[in-house]
């Protein structure tokens, strides 16, 4: 399993001045430090990773369900990509949509293990089972291009 965390972009080293001759670089510093939003960060980081992946399922390393919830999609024919989140990562998930029965969409179950296909997030544990009883996971994995039907 990856963990968010451990997402690291590649640098490269400054260009030494013996590598490029009669190039000198000066680096000014104005007093204003660069600040990044942590939040804003794994928010970004988090849209990425649902983006480039077709099935992602995002958990916490104490989460069972995470286990179960792979299981199912691996023997249907899925290997999904899991990330492991910290505790501060996990209110950087975006919501699933509201249910269509009128509620509120205030919802109280915990946001991880959650599963997203094609951009979309199931939900839970309890959405992608019925979605895989009620016979529409197939179709929905063959659309998304992980399946072939």
């Amino acid at each position: 399993m990856q963990s968010l965390r451990s997402c690291s972009i590649d640098i490269p080293p400054p260009l030494s001045s013996s590598s490029i001759p009669m190039m000198t670089t000066t680096t000014a510093v104005t007093g204003a430090a660069l600040s990044f939003d942590e939040e804003e960060l794994t928010e970004a980081r988090i849209r990425q990773l649902i983006s480039e992946h077709p099935v992602i399922i995002f958990s916490q390393s104490s989460c069972c369900m995470c286990h179960v919830m792979k299981k199912l999609l691996v023997t249907i024919g899925v290997h999904p990509t899991v990330i492991q989140l910290d505790d501060h990562e996990i209110t950087s998930l975006p919501l699933p949509p509201p249910p269509a029965t009128g509620h509120d969409g205030i919802s109280s179950r915990n946001p991880v293990p959650a599963v997203f296909i094609g951009g979309s997030c199931i939900d839970g544990l309890e959405s992608l089972v019925a979605l895989h009883f009620s016979g529409h996971i197939i179709p929905k994995l063959v659309e998304v291009g992980t399946l072939w039907g």
